[in-house]
């Protein structure tokens, strides 16, 4: 306790008014008696902060009117002195000058200096002025904010004349409740204003990580607050978000195929849903996952609000810019870096930027699809290096994951199109899952486009049909005629070398009547005499099982193809062989369940490959 009696002036700086401490010690009766002199230089300088609509100098004006309202109670005069400081000593007040001149004030007066500013009491002491440091101190019960949560309130909406609001329950399953039949006054939401800036300028565990005018973010602890005033909103406003959900990956319902990518080979992945779907709690998993794993994780935040372990070093805006973090990010080497809520242009590049560097990315997006995710990306990094920066797109939704994208850069002729001259880059998006071709990236004429394609299932059978028409059509030549159908009205024959000048026929006549006949053109073209193994049988192959998968394995030479699956000679779908020569098909999918459904034992299984 500091007690001090008989001193005739105390000069009190700006951090000691702000975080209320004089007034404490006034309070309990430490300090009474004596002339309280704040600089005109502290003056200023808040009633600046003020009307830039800054916290800090709202809350130290309000100080200083309440210590005058003390003051003829506990034998106080206040005073405002000194002089106004020049335009210079504003521009250079972040380097010390409004210190200086308060340290000046109290040498010139022979008074005490009170401070919690710990280098301006060291700097007093240097001069020789007797100073008394006072360490702010505010307890997490005293807080009025904290009495609106409880464990399964995940955020409080308080706005001047309204009544107070939460929402309660979990991400996708909540609700808007009434906290309170009473309004709230403009004096209240000022009074908790005040004491969240008062922690921001006395706690480590709290810290202001944005202040411009009309709106701060405080981050306290686990808690985010967003704060907003006139002219930015109509009327005051504070927003206190707390995450009352951490998860583990093992919290989740991922398959072991997932697992694995996010193992072994996913480093540039994009977590994508909508506000409050879920997206940072999965991102603190994956920290958390990699960071158990013995890498070393770093994050980029703002406001610094995931939930990760203390091991994993959580990075802001360095001078206001993420792109100036990254400078110092490549110099202490993370192998993974979390990069939450990816928004501005300038975010894009520099996530782009730190995956080619070669660091493993994990990137927060708000987009209402996986596909929107890739979108945003688009126009921000040439086209032609977004699978080099994405290779697994998540979307979450309601708290869970609803689907995964995998991206792979090719050389090819876009499906619809035939013509092999039209090849180009195409950037194919798959389901995750299946394998699925779902969407093709490439650029048409000057624009970029994403072009929705895959197997459409109500044509199908459909495309069954037809293959069984122009095969009946040519078995007359060859019994064993292969038939690929390219688009709607262009089709692929493979038959015996020997057959060929047969189907054409003499100038071409007999090959223009078929074509007449089934209204498609047709490309006849030798089958391969090398694919020994490719009968009518289709493809040998060994079942097996996983946890979570039917396994089918062919020869390595086919790894990357596609495959026609047939089940008793009915169509079931088109897969792709893996880099292994192993089809992996999901027991949950629609496929697994059609090879249970109409086989009875392998043999009734054919495989046969497309790319050849």
């Amino acid at each position: 306790m500091i007690l001090i009696e008989k001193l005739s002036k105390i000069v009190a700086d700006t951090s000691v008014i702000i975080n209320g401490q004089l007034v404490s010690q006034i309070e309990s009766g430490n300090v009474r008696d004596f002339e309280i002199v704040i600089p005109q230089a502290v003056f200023d300088e808040l009633q600046s902060q003020a009307s830039k609509k800054k916290e800090q100098g709202f809350t130290g004006l309000e100080k200083i009117q309440k210590l005058k309202s003390l003051s003829g109670s506990y034998g106080l005069t206040v005073v405002v002195d000194g002089i106004h400081p020049s335009s210079d000593d504003v521009k250079l007040a972040s380097s010390g000058r409004i210190d200086s001149l308060i340290v000046d004030m109290a040498k010139h007066n022979g008074a005490i200096l009170y401070t919690s500013d710990r280098v301006q009491h060291l700097v007093a002491q240097a001069e020789g002025i007797e100073t008394v440091f006072l360490k702010s101190e505010i307890k997490n019960e005293s807080l009025e904010f904290l009495k609106f949560f409880d464990s399964e309130t995940m955020s409080v909406h308080l706005k001047e004349n309204q009544y107070p609001l939460a929402k309660k329950g979990k991400p996708g399953t909540f609700e808007l409740t009434k906290l309170s039949d009473n309004l709230l006054s403009k004096d209240y939401l000022e009074m908790i204003s005040s004491q969240i800036s008062d922690l921001a300028n006395v706690s480590d565990a709290t810290t202001l990580e944005m202040s411009k005018t009309g709106a701060s973010v405080v981050q306290h602890e686990d808690y985010r607050i967003a704060i907003t005033r006139p002219p930015f909103s109509e009327s005051f406003e504070i927003t206190i978000v707390h995450p009352i959900v951490r998860l583990s990956l093992d919290d989740y319902d991922l398959s072991e195929k997932l697992m694995e990518r996010f193992s072994d080979s996913a480093e540039g992945i994009v977590i994508s849903g909508a506000p409050g779907s879920g997206k940072s709690t999965l991102a603190s998993g994956l920290a958390n996952f990699y960071h158990q794993k013995g890498k070393i994780v770093k994050t980029f935040e703002s406001p610094r609000d995931l939930q990760v372990d203390s091991g994993v070093t959580q990075y802001g805006k360095l001078d206001g810019s993420f792109d100036n973090s990254a400078d110092i990010l490549l110099l202490v080497r993370p192998d993974y870096t979390i990069f939450d809520e990816v928004r501005r242009r300038e975010d894009f590049v520099t996530f782009a930027d730190l995956r080619l560097t070669g660091v493993g990315m994990v990137g927060v997006v708000h987009a209402n699809s996986p596909l929107d995710a890739i979108q945003r990306f688009i126009g921000k990094i040439e086209l032609g290096i977004i699978p080099n920066v994405l290779d697994t797109v998540v979307f979450v939704k309601d708290g869970g994951i609803q689907k995964i994208y995998d991206l792979e850069l090719k050389v090819k002729v876009p499906t619809g199109m035939t013509e092999s001259d039209l090849a180009r880059p195409v950037i194919e998006i798959r389901n995750f899952e299946d394998d699925v071709l779902e969407h093709e990236i490439y650029t048409f004429g000057e624009e970029n486009v994403i072009v929705p394609v895959g197997n459409k299932p109500e044509k199908v059978g459909i495309k069954k049909l037809a293959e069984e028409k122009i095969k009946e059509t040519f078995r007359s030549y060859d019994s064993n005629a292969q038939v690929e159908i390219l688009s709607d009205n262009r089709v692929k024959v493979m038959v015996d070398e020997q057959n060929i000048a047969a189907i054409i026929g003499r100038g071409g006549s007999n090959i223009n009547e078929i074509q007449k006949s089934l209204k498609v053109h047709i490309d006849v073209v030798e089958k391969p005499s090398d694919d020994a193994s490719f009968t009518s049988d289709g493809l040998p192959f060994g079942l097996s099982e996983s946890k979570t998968a039917l396994l089918l394995t062919v020869n390595r030479e086919y790894a990357s193809m596609h495959a026609d699956l047939y089940a008793n000679e009915k169509f079931i779908s088109t897969v792709r062989i893996g880099k292994k020569g192993q089809i992996k098909i999901p027991k949950r999918s629609d496929v697994a369940r059609s090879l249970t459904d109409f086989t009875s034992s392998q043999s009734d299984i054919k495989i046969y490959p497309k790319d050849f």
